[in-house]
Order: structure tokens, then sequence, then C-alpha cells
């Protein structure tokens, strides 16, 4: 599998989304999105119902499917915006929206660390 890292640092190809949108059984893909609602609503405060989780084929995808989610980021539309491919190739890296969604996950911290030594 592929490994797809979106914006701000989650790792797509093993995201819960994304790999629903993969899941050929239906009975798992439902029970896969049911959980990923119910972990919007309590980890993130999203008032997510199991029809609100779509299809997703990761963050960078430009025509493909994108999570319902996606579509709202402010740092995905920000990244768009300033044409970086995440947020490790941003001159302004990590802002502020940045560090607010560390606090939930700092793994992602370490992955555009990661990119950023790469880089540099």
């Amino acid at each position: 599998m592929n490994e797809i890292l979106s914006t701000r640092g989650l790792m797509c190809s093993t995201y819960p989304i994304y790999l629903a949108t993969r899941e050929i059984n239906k009975e798992e893909q439902r029970r896969m999105r049911t959980g990923i609602a119910k972990v919007c609503s309590e980890q993130y405060g999203l008032n997510y119902e199991l029809s609100d989780i779509s299809d997703c084929d990761g963050c960078s995808a430009e025509n493909g499917r994108l999570f319902s989610g996606c579509n709202d980021c402010a740092i995905r539309k920000c990244a768009k915006q300033k044409a970086v491919e995440n947020c490790a190739f941003c001159p302004e890296y990590s802002c502020q929206k940045l560090e607010l969604f560390f606090v939930h996950d700092s793994d992602a911290r370490t992955r555009l660390d990661d990119v950023r030594h790469r880089i540099s």
C-alpha cells in the first residue's frame, strides 16, 4: 500500500476512513464507518452520523473521493491556497492552526517534522 501523507500529517493510507473506503465487505465497512462517526463525535466534537462518513481517496487526491470532513478543513484549505504538498513545505510551519491540531495528534507532528528535516 502506498503511503499517502495528508496536508496536516495524517497517514492517509492507514487512516480509518481511507481503509473503510477500500473495505469490500459491506457489513464490515458499515461497522468501520459507525466507529469513525463515533470518534469524530467524541474526539473532535463533530456531530457526524453514519451518512456523513463519505468515501476518501486521501487528502491530496485532486479528482478522487474526499472525506466530507476534509472539505471544511482549514489546514487543508490553507495548504491548497499556498500550493504546498503538505504543511512541512510551508514557510510558516508550524502555524497556530497546526499547533492546535497537534494537541489531538502528536504523531502528525512527528511525521511532518520528519518530512521537513528531509527537505531542509
